[in-house]
């Protein structure tokens, strides 16, 4: 079963940030998605370097995906190259 991009996008949408109430799709903090052969790998940001969650905010969105039908494997790669800035969020909740 191939998986779905919009499936693993929901996904995305379940995984908040604690100390921002919004997900990780909303924050903007997701830079790259892949999907091939049920391997899922996505590259993402968190909102500053010392983030005391930073390893947890990684295993949450890829427990997450993990969760979507035909997902074999999900991958999920940190980085602050480019950092990000509040100007990510998403227009819609920017308001």
């Amino acid at each position: 079963m191939p998986v779905a991009r919009e499936t693993v996008i929901e996904a995305l949408r379940e995984v908040f940030d604690p100390e921002l109430g919004l997900s990780v799709l909303d924050l903007g903090l997701i830079y790259d998605l892949e999907i091939a052969d049920g391997r899922v790998r996505v590259r993402m940001t968190l909102t500053a370097p010392g983030c005391p969650i930073h390893d947890s905010m990684a295993e949450w969105v890829r427990q997450a995906i993990l969760r979507g039908p035909g997902v074999t494997t999900a991958e999920v790669a940190i980085t602050f190259d480019p950092p990000w800035t509040p100007d990510r969020i998403s227009a819609n909740l920017a308001r």
